[in-house]
Order: C-alpha cells, then sequence, then structure tokens
C-alpha cells in the first residue's frame, strides 16, 4: 500500500507491539520515544473523551465539570484506567467493571475507596442513579438489549462502534439519552499518532489539540439540536461537510527501506 493506510494500537496491543511492527513496517506510530515514536497514545484518548464527557454534563446539567456525577465506566484497560484518573480528580463518583481483575485490583488500589467495582457491565448500565455511562471496551455496547435498561442520561466512552446498528442512535434519543458519538470523543489518540506520522510530535500541542473535543461536542450536540436528529446523525453530517472541503493529508514516509 506505501504508506497509504498507517497502523496503530488498539485493544490488546502495546507500544511494544509497535516497536517490532515498526521493524519492518516503516508506516507504523505508537512505538516508543526510544524508537522513534510518541509514546502511549491512551493518555491522549482518555483525555479526549474526558472533554467530551465535560461537554455533555455541559448540556445536561449546565456545568462543564462530573463532580458529584455518578460515572460508570466499563472496561478499564489502557484507556479506561486514565480516564479514571481524570473522573476522581474531577470529583466524580466513579463505578467501574472489567473482566480482568488484575485491571480492576490496579484501579481500586491506585483510588482507594473512591471507585466502586460491580461484577459485569449488565449490572453498571443498571446502576441506580447512573449519570454518565462510559463504553471503553469492546464495541457494539449500545445495542437493544442494552439500550431500553441503561440507566444513564449521558453516554460517552472510549470504545469503537459502540452502536451495534443504525438505529440505535434513535433509540437512545427517544429515551432521552444524550450520546457523545464515540469517533469525536475518542479522537485523542488519532490526534497524537498523526503528529507522530508528520514528523512533528509534541505532546503539549496535542493536548491542546485534544482539549479542542470539547468544543468539538459541543457543536455536534447544537447542530443535533438546530437540525431535530441524533448526535450520531449530526456528527457524521459534519464530518462529511469537512471531507467535502478537502481532508487533510499527512505525507507517508519516502519509501518503505
Amino acid at each position: 500500500l506505501g504508506g497509504r493506510y498507517v497502523t496503530a494500537c488498539d485493544v490488546g496491543t502495546y507500544v511494544a507491539d509497535m516497536d517490532v511492527v515498526a521493524r519492518t513496517n516503516p508506516w507504523t506510530t505508537g512505538r516508543s520515544p526510544e524508537n522513534g515514536g510518541a509514546g502511549d497514545s491512551s493518555v491522549l484518548t482518555a483525555y479526549g473523551v474526558f472533554q467530551g464527557m465535560r461537554a455533555g454534563a455541559a448540556e445536561l446539567w449546565g456545568t462543564p465539570t462530573l463532580a458529584g456525577r455518578r460515572v460508570g465506566i466499563a472496561g478499564i484497560g489502557k484507556v479506561g484506567r486514565h480516564l479514571v484518573d481524570h473522573l476522581v480528580e474531577d470529583g466524580a463518583e466513579v463505578v467501574v467493571t472489567d473482566v480482568r481483575e488484575a485491571a480492576v485490583r490496579d484501579v481500586a488500589a491506585r483510588h482507594a475507596g473512591r471507585v466502586r467495582v460491580v461484577a459485569d457491565t449488565g449490572t453498571l448500565i443498571r446502576t441506580e442513579g447512573l449519570d454518565v455511562y462510559a463504553p471503553c471496551a469492546l464495541g457494539g455496547a449500545l445495542n437493544d438489549e442494552s439500550v431500553p435498561v441503561l440507566t444513564a442520561r449521558l453516554v460517552c466512552g472510549a470504545a469503537n462502534n459502540q452502536l451495534a446498528h443504525p438505529g440505535v442512535e434513535k433509540d437512545l434519543a427517544d429515551r432521552g439519552i444524550l450520546y457523545a458519538p464515540d469517533y469525536v470523543v475518542n479522537a485523542g489518540g488519532v490526534i497524537q499518532v498523526a503528529a507522530e506520522q508528520g514528523g512533528g510530535f509534541d505532546f503539549e500541542q496535542c493536548k491542546a489539540k485534544t482539549a479542542n473535543i470539547f468544543e468539538t461536542v459541543s457543536e455536534v450536540f447544537a447542530a443535533a439540536k438546530a437540525g431535530g436528529v441524533p448526535p450520531a446523525v449530526a456528527a457524521d453530517r459534519l464530518a462529511e461537510e469537512r471531507m467535502t472541503k478537502g481532508a487533510v493529508v499527512v505525507p507517508a514516509p519516502a519509501s518503505a527501506g
């Protein structure tokens, strides 16, 4: 493909894996700084999700903070555990679940008395008084089984492809649940790896760009209101408008050697 596709970390892969891939594939991001990369992109992914969550809080409750809100996170791996840090610092009441006991123990130990653990996602989404649900594991978390029983008023998480099928976005809207589209809020990692691929990575600059996810999500919510459509539809329309105006292209390396 000659650099038309650039790979990076995702679920189940880590910086060390990208270092190995980069030995034979130069179009690899997420490498360690020692190997010319930008390191772990999950840090900025979580920061962007937190900014999206703040935008959702401002939309629903009038103030961009999660202080005093009960936030449930399904999946506390690379991104989820950093999201817990932001929420605890912001004063949220955090409820978590994960299939890996080690991940649960780690988060519980780092935030003793500040994080509550529940058995599974089914229990989490039915939690009484849940304000925010953050799917941070695999896709399809929002489906015909989960949406009808979801107690949260806001959904904002890091997982990709959260909507199991077309129509789920309308089901959420019909229940009065505000959905912050996944590919908008989890863009912090892409911001980082794009800078790495472009050869000009600076963490603070990327963090500042990631902070703008707050404004982008707010723009999506405003467009959804104005158009009388769910936020997922509004986000797609905004993305399509941007693409028709011309995408920013990051040049690929000159050669594969």
